[in-house]
């Protein structure tokens, strides 16, 4: 229940800051869509910049494209989306609610996982110093006994999805007597595939129009030009192609706020590399995708690898990225391997040879491909819920403070005159018009001082910048950190050189 107000609380404080506002709203809104707000969109676009910076910026054998959202029709079957690209979907009758029925099973089996956690909470206190996990979680009966659980409820999920046998993925929910999270009922309907394209038609004129697709993922776009951009790159084997950009899927089961949307922003990166050393790239790639998250300082507790119970068709290894949301541990991003799989269709259904002629080895081959794929909406909603706390300050007063990385916040500084008279905003203003060069800051002359620093903690600016009567003095000011709340008189002279150490991408990126 905790964690569930807790996402409540973060819906609310989005809206009311101005990062993500309910689409089309005055209308009563439309369901699982949202509108990202003036610091919605900047910290959105801060999120983007981090990711290409690291993927391309900093990588000189991965470049970058943007791929148009329709494609011809013939992509999606060659991709294998118009026939395999289903949920096993399952209604509840007395809630009319519906869930994917894969989901359901993961999240019993995630509630069998944290009863193990308690187990090992358990020992941790009573044998304090002298404690070793590794032995406790494998002596130990009752972690032993619902380790076992979830091994045999894994096996049966994934035999029973990998053979699309949907009686028996029923029959597993059944048998596990999982109930409804809002009712409470285990009345179920069968369970059925739902494909999740959106479709529409391309053309004006009747009878000349023809039935496309909303793209459901960015990948094929790359896919589909990879030759293009190998050869006009001259690119060599291993190399990668990254884009961001909106894909569709038309979920049923759209829930959770941003974090599952019928309209989304997904991060992904192919890299093609030689057959027979995907697996390598694979490792490699999970190792730098994950440094990546950790240098943001989210919490490394709230990361975790979860590797694929049922493998996609392409697929000969896959594993997410977990992070824990304020719903749980859900996938954040993933790390795929993809084989030959997308290429080899491609060349098949379009007849257009899609290899690569390695000069290294003197022959003529399909790439393998790893692919990292992150939900950018996603990753907004980590960055936003790991950095919403309510400290208690030691006045007993409280304050609500957004401490999002100093690089992604959406303001780095704002201006404050101290008042509104004796020359003060003008001086504030003429600091801000030096400074807004480089950094996203902004001018706040209203309330008194306490009431505009808890504003800029609310929205997660890092510094704020007080111009009081001792500047039209000496050219200095005073200075304070969101995250200490402490104050030190500077230099005018030296604002940039002090902002730019703490929210440069830089550090980040190094």
């Amino acid at each position: 229940m905790q964690k569930e107000d807790n996402l409540k609380e973060i819906i609310s404080h989005a809206k009311e800051y101005g990062f993500v506002f309910p689409s089309s709203e005055i209308y009563d809104g439309l369901s699982a869509t949202y509108d990202y707000g003036q610091l919605g969109a900047e910290l959105k676009n801060n999120i983007k910049t981090y990711w290409w910076k690291s993927m391309v910026q900093m990588h000189d054998n991965i470049v970058g494209i943007d791929s148009a959202i329709f494609m011809h029709p013939t992509t999606w079957k060659a991709s294998g989306h118009v026939d395999a690209f289903n949920d096993p979907l399952i209604d509840n009758k007395d809630s009319k609610k519906r869930y994917r029925a894969d989901v359901l099973i993961e999240d019993h089996i995630e509630k069998i996982r944290q009863k193990i956690d308690k187990e090992v909470e358990k020992g941790l206190k009573r044998f304090g110093e002298a404690f070793n996990e590794e032995e406790f979680r494998a002596t130990n009966p009752n972690v032993l006994r619902n380790a076992t659980k979830i091994t045999e409820i894994e096996d049966r999920m994934r035999e029973t999805l990998e053979k699309e046998d949907l009686e028996g993925v029923y029959n597993l929910i059944v048998d596990l007597e999982i109930a409804c999270p809002l009712s409470g009922s285990k009345n179920w309907t069968e369970v059925r595939q739902f494909n999740l394209m959106f479709s529409t038609e391309l053309g004006s004129v009747s009878g000349e129009s023809a039935k496309i697709y909303l793209r459901p993922e960015t990948a094929q776009g790359i896919f589909v030009n990879f030759l293009n951009v190998q050869k006009t790159g001259r690119m060599k084997v291993p190399f990668g192609i990254a884009q961001i950009g909106k894909a569709f899927r038309n979920e049923i089961v759209a829930r959770q706020f941003i974090f599952r949307m019928r309209e989304f922003e997904q991060m992904e990166m192919q890299f093609f590399v030689r057959p027979g050393e995907e697996l390598k790239w694979y490792e490699y790639w999970k190792d730098v995708r994950i440094n990546w998250h950790k240098k943001l300082n989210l919490g490394e507790q709230n990361y975790r690898f979860h590797d694929h119970i049922k493998l996609a068709h392409y697929a000969n290894a896959a594993s997410d990225i977990e992070f824990d949301f304020p719903m749980g541990f859900k996938e954040l991003e993933g790390i795929h391997s993809r084989t030959d799989f997308d290429l080899k269709q491609h060349e098949e259904f379009s007849g257009k040879k899609l290899q690569y002629f390695d000069p290294e080895i003197n022959e003529n081959y399909v790439p393998f491909v790893i692919e990292t794929s992150i939900g950018l909406d996603r990753m907004f909603l980590a960055v936003l819920s790991s950095s919403y706390k309510t400290e208690q300050l030691e006045n007993d007063s409280e304050r609500v403070v957004l401490s999002i990385p100093h690089a992604l916040a959406p303001y780095k500084a704002a201006i404050m005159p101290l008042t509104k008279k004796d020359g003060l905003p003008e001086k504030a203003r003429e600091i801000m018009d030096v400074l807004k060069y480089d950094f996203n800051c902004q001018y706040d002359e209203k309330d008194s001082p306490g009431k505009r620093y808890r504003r800029q903690d609310a929205i997660g600016t890092p510094f704020c910048i007080m111009v009081d009567h001792q500047t039209m003095e000496d050219d200095t000011v005073t200075i304070r950190d969101r995250d200490t709340m402490e104050q030190d008189r500077v230099a005018i002279a030296d604002l940039h050189r002090i902002i730019d150490s703490k929210v440069s991408m830089t550090s980040l990126l190094k």
